[in-house]
This record gives structure tokens, C-alpha cells and sequence, in this order.
């Protein structure tokens, strides 16, 4: 049996991972990461304080940008079909791809369509959520990402655990280890001398990414916003690496979720202002590129985009669950959350941590899987990332909306030792007869521990909750026989 050697470093899988409270266990354990987690997580908090305090108004952004949203929401297969039709005339392919695996075939049938082996890539979360780049090594085309920190993801064989910064939990020693341990292998080596200065790793990175940048053909990427009067693609970055794969290669193929469209050039406006400052607390990202179709020669001559489902519409189905289709990946959210900060990204079990992905996941996904159902209850419902989202996404009513689903989903498959418990309350207490009848044991109960307080017990349900607490003996007569008894003649 001969193997093929991959062409890209084989990265970490979800596959694997323990549900939610198994996982976060696991790396709450792990000091270093979160040391580098609440660094990182407080001075992007701090940043995006300042920067939001700037601005005037910015409570009606806000306000602005969830009702726009909700527009978009409401009817979404028009301006889906608008868009369509604006980016076909202005010359752009548009793909419709209801799964993964759709929108996957088609980058690779691109791919293979253009004679390439190999993809430059900016940082997409669409593209992590569908699994693209393993799917194009399986098909023999090597996916280069771009982004300092997902390059850093992807030499480390790791998997990301930010959304905005998904080398987050790593520090500079290490990134400096994997750098000098891997780019060889894949390319330009890291300088033998290289320090953990960020300006040599930096240029190490620089200089490791510009050969496939200058040779590639053909580049991948998400999409920011779609606007649907004009077709045109808005891609936000803040490195350059995504201006040199918008501008070098001669096919860009983006791969957006159905939410990221917009009405009007008008309503980008109002993320345009928000995006960065609850991002990255800054007042405006680095570069912000606009593509309405092929402009000969000026940038790619082929422009591919493939509009992707994956999930969105059941989402958009749910009238308390489908406010999460506002989110405009800022990560705020993450930055803000004290669960995240603790635990880290890899703990939620994919792309998408922190109170988004625990509303997200389980909608995109659905809730068949173990993880699924308990990353609702991955949160202390405190509500701060309610306080932080630029688009008013209420994560706690749809968290408690999650958590009675997954509750109903469990139960409804495997009836549950509480369900049981709550059947008998109810049959008791309909009826004082039957109450009369339980009331005899516990009466002999009493007899038994005559007024002996009740320790440890290994009682069903209750032995977790004995373990810590004594409960006195049960009462030798019921109150109606001490009525009776004492009152009997002043009914």
C-alpha cells in the first residue's frame, strides 16, 4: 500500500475533542494558555473601549446596524437574487452551494479547471467552518493561509482558537519554535538566528509567504459583506496579506455565507464604522477592498463567488435563534466573555468560540451532537457580551432559548431519572389520597431513623447532593394527623 505524502502540514482535528465541560477541564489545566488569553483578551477590551467611546452615536450604530440585519433577514431571497443578478452582470461567476461539500467541489473544480495545485487564502472563518483546505490537500491542491496568525496555526499543526486571532493561545517562544521548526519544510526556512523579537518573526513570515504570493495562480478567500444594489464584494483585512491575494493571483474564488449580504452601499457604512472599532479597537481597518466584477488588468481576471447555506436557513427559520445570523465576526464577544477567557477556543470543539459559537454551532450544525447540546450551557449568562455586540445580538435570551431546546432534545430521546422524579411529584399531589399513601412511608422512614439526621447516602439522583449535606429524619406523624390530633374540634 503506497501513501501520498501531503503537501501541507496536517493540521488538528475537532474530530475527537470532549463535549464542552470534559474539554474545558482539560485546558483550564493548561497555565501558559491562560496566561497569553487574558493578556491578549484585556488589551483588545481596553482598545475597543476607547475607540467606541469616540464616537457619538455610537448606541444608534448600533441600533442601525441590528434593524439593517433584520431587514437583510426578512428578505433575504430577494436581496440574495438582486445580488446575483448585480454581480452576474458586472461579470462576476456566482455559485450556490447548499452544504460543505458543495461549496468545497466547486473550489476545487475551479482549481482543477485552471491547471493549479496550489491556493494563497486570507483569513476566512467560512472557509474553517467547511473544512476547505483539507478537502483541497485530499484533491491534491496545497492551501496556503496568509494571515501571520493562521500561518502560525497552520505550520503548528494546530487548530485555531480565536476568531479574529487564532494563534491566540500561542506566545512568541512558541511561535518562534514552530517557525524555525517548520517553514523549511514547506518553503523559505526562518533564519537560523531567529529570536522571538515580533519584528524578525514578522519578516520571517514576510519573506516565508512572498514566493507563494509571486507563483500563485489562484487565491481563496471569505467575504466581509456583499452589497446587493451594486454586486460588489468587500473584503476587510488588516495585514496587507489579503490585498497581495486580491491583487497578484489571476482567479479569486470567495466563499460567503448567505447573511453577509447587504442592502446599500449606505448600510456598509454603518459596519464600516463599527467592524474595526469592536475588532481590533481601531477607527479604521488598515485595508478595505472593493470588488464590483473584472476590471482588465487590474486585479483577477476571474472572479468566482460561491454563496453559501451550510445551515444559515434552518437558522433563519428559528424567530429566537436567528439574531445570530447578524454577527459580523468581530469577536468582541470572545474578547469580553469569562468563560472564553479561561478555557480558550479549542475547548468550544470548532471554529466558532466563545458565546458565538455556543449560539451558532449548535444552530448550524443542529443539535444531534453531544457538543452541540452542551455548548449552550458553555456560559455564565453575566450578559456582558450582550453589552459588546456592535449588532445587539441578545446571546442570553437565545442561550436559555438553546438550552430548553437541547433540554427537549435530550428528554425526548432518553428520558431522563428528573423527568421520572417530576411524573411521580406531579401523581402525588394530584390527589390527597396518594398523598395519604406516601405519607405512610415516610412515616415508617421516621420510625426507622428515629430523628437521626441522614448523611452520605448512595440514594439515586440525591447521593451527589447528601455528599455535602446532612438532612434531618423524616417526621414520625404527617401534619394532618398532628391537625387532627390538636385541632380536631375547631374546624
Amino acid at each position: 500500500m503506497t501513501t501520498t505524502a501531503r503537501r501541507t502540514p496536517e493540521p488538528g482535528t475537532w474530530l475527537g475533542i470532549p463535549a464542552f465541560p470534559e474539554a474545558a477541564k482539560a485546558e483550564l489545566a493548561n497555565d501558559q494558555q491562560r496566561g497569553n488569553l487574558r493578556h491578549a483578551t484585556t488589551t483588545i477590551r481596553a482598545k475597543r473601549v476607547t475607540r467606541a467611546s469616540e464616537v457619538d452615536d455610537w448606541e444608534d450604530l448600533r441600533t442601525a446596524a441590528a434593524q439593517i440585519k433584520d431587514r437583510v433577514a426578512r428578505h433575504l431571497d430577494d436581496y440574495l437574487i438582486q445580488a446575483e443578478k448585480a454581480m452576474t452582470e458586472a461579470g462576476i461567476t456566482v455559485h450556490w452551494a447548499r452544504d460543505a461539500a458543495d461549496a468545497n467541489a466547486i473550489v476545487a473544480d475551479i482549481a482543477k479547471a485552471k491547471g493549479v495545485d496550489e491556493v494563497v487564502k486570507i483569513k476566512s472563518m467560512v472557509t474553517q467552518e467547511i473544512d476547505l483546505n483539507e478537502h483541497l490537500e485530499a484533491e491534491g491542491i496545497a492551501a496556503w493561509e496568509t494571515d501571520l496568525a493562521e500561518l502560525i496555526v497552520q505550520l503548528g499543526h494546530d487548530l485555531p482558537s480565536h476568531i479574529l486571532v487564532p494563534a491566540i493561545h500561542r506566545n512568541r517562544t512558541e511561535v518562534r519554535e514552530i517557525f524555525a521548526r517548520e517553514m523549511g519544510l514547506y518553503g523559505r526556512p526562518a533564519p537560523e538566528n531567529i529570536t522571538d523579537e515580533p519584528a524578525e518573526l514578522a519578516e520571517a513570515a514576510r519573506l516565508h509567504l512572498r514566493e507563494k504570493f509571486l507563483r500563485a495562480k489562484m487565491a481563496v478567500s471569505g467575504g466581509n459583506f456583499i452589497v446587493a444594489d451594486t454586486g460588489t464584494l468587500v473584503i476587510v483585512e488588516s495585514e496587507g496579506n489579503g490585498r497581495m491575494c486580491l491583487t497578484l493571483p489571476e482567479t479569486l474564488v470567495s466563499v460567503v455565507g448567505i447573511e453577509k449580504v447587504l442592502p446599500s452601499l449606505q448600510d456598509l457604512e454603518v459596519f464600516l464604522k463599527l467592524l474595526p472599532r469592536s475588532s481590533t479597537g481601531e477607527r479604521m481597518n488598515p485595508y478595505t477592498s472593493f470588488w464590483t466584477g473584472v476590471t482588465p488588468g487590474d486585479g483577477p481576471q476571474d472572479l468566482h463567488v460561491i454563496l453559501l447555506d451550510n445551515g444559515r436557513t434552518n437558522v433563519l427559520a428559528d424567530p429566537e435563534g436567528r439574531a445570530a445570523l447578524r454577527c459580523i465576526r468581530c469577536s468582541a464577544c470572545l474578547n469580553i466573555c469569562p468563560v472564553y477567557e479561561r478555557v480558550g477556543g479549542h475547548a468550544y470543539g470548532s471554529p466558532y468560540p466563545g458565546p458565538i459559537g455556543a449560539i451558532l454551532g449548535p444552530q448550524l450544525r443542529g443539535l444531534e451532537g453531544e457538543n452541540e447540546r452542551a455548548l449552550p450551557f458553555a456560559s455564565t449568562l453575566c450578559g456582558a457580551c450582550n453589552d459588546v455586540c456592535p449588532v445587539k445580538i441578545p446571546f442570553t435570551d437565545i442561550l436559555v432559548h438553546l438550552r430548553h431546546k437541547a433540554v427537549e432534545h435530550k428528554t425526548a430521546h432518553h428520558p431522563t431519572g428528573e423527568q421520572a422524579l417530576m411524573k411521580g411529584a406531579a401523581w402525588v399531589m394530584a390527589d390527597g389520597s396518594h398523598l395519604a399513601t406516601v405519607q405512610t412511608g415516610s412515616r415508617l422512614a421516621g420510625r426507622i431513623f428515629k430523628n437521626r439526621w441522614l448523611g452520605k447516602m448512595p440514594i439515586p439522583l440525591a447521593g451527589r447532593w447528601l455528599r455535602a449535606r446532612d438532612v434531618e429524619a423524616p417526621p414520625t406523624q404527617t401534619f394532618r394527623q398532628w391537625w387532627k390530633k390538636n385541632q380536631g374540634d375547631h374546624r
